[in-house]
């Protein structure tokens, strides 16, 4: 499984940025996708995801700022971050749940949210 993403960078808070990720290599039906960060000195902790239904999930902090949405064959997913502030600031890495195969993540892209 691949997961290429992008859309990361340096922006003051307040600003927006909009991080998308390509997933490849998959051979069954996609269960979930989601977006994970690590900040600095951090565990990796769940930013955003979304399943079956189009059913969502926001970590608290990123509830009204964040924006998870997903093309029609489960092949990409794009997180739309407004809003932000530096404790943002994290690598952000898309996640895939395929049925019968354990999740993956990929490398990830780097968000510094300055004050």
């Amino acid at each position: 499984v691949q997961l290429p993403a992008s859309g990361g960078g340096s922006v003051q808070a307040g600003g927006s940025l909009r991080l998308s990720c390509s997933v490849s290599g998959i051979t069954f039906s996609v269960q979930s996708l989601a977006w994970y960060r690590q900040a600095p000195g951090k565990q990796r902790e769940l930013v955003a995801s979304i399943r079956k239904g189009d059913i969502t999930d926001y970590e608290e902090s990123v509830k009204g700022r964040f924006t998870i949405f997903r093309d029609d064959c489960w092949r990409a997913v794009t997180l739309q971050m407004n809003s932000l502030k530096p404790d943002d600031t994290g690598l952000y890495s898309c996640y895939v749940k395929e049925c019968l195969r354990e999740p993956a993540w990929g490398q990830g892209t780097l968000v510094t949210v300055s004050s």
